[in-house]
């Protein structure tokens, strides 16, 4: 049995019955924190911006939101490693687009929830 956490007794036991089987595992919601945290710089947000308009490489990302060439590649690090964005390569270029649609409903959510 898990030690007992909290310092509480529960006052409506019926509702923490009815809620408690829809909570997500804690590893998944940690994973969910780690996404949010990904998505709440606000350099990343402008990139993810951007990406969602066209696919662009590291220099016109750079020259766009007048930024370093190794700024906008280790934001874009990290946006790929979260899985926000992909790349390919063409010649000597490598271009960057967002991942898939989800990312894109994600960014326009939270622009329509903060415009409110």
């Amino acid at each position: 049995m898990k030690a007992r956490e909290t310092d509480c007794v529960a006052i409506f036991p019926d509702t923490i019955q009815r809620v408690a089987p829809h909570m997500p595992a804690a590893e998944k919601l940690t994973g969910l924190s780690d996404f949010f945290k990904v998505m709440g710089d606000g350099t990343r947000i402008r990139l993810l911006w951007a990406l969602e308009i066209s696919e662009m490489c590291v220099c016109d990302l750079a020259v766009l939101l007048n930024m370093t060439k190794s700024a906008v590649s280790h934001q874009l690090k990290i946006l790929k490693s979260a899985k926000l964005v992909r790349s390919r390569r063409e010649g000597k270029n490598i271009f960057y687009s967002l991942d898939d649609d989800h990312v894109c409903q994600i960014l326009n959510m939270g622009l329509d929830h903060t415009s409110e």
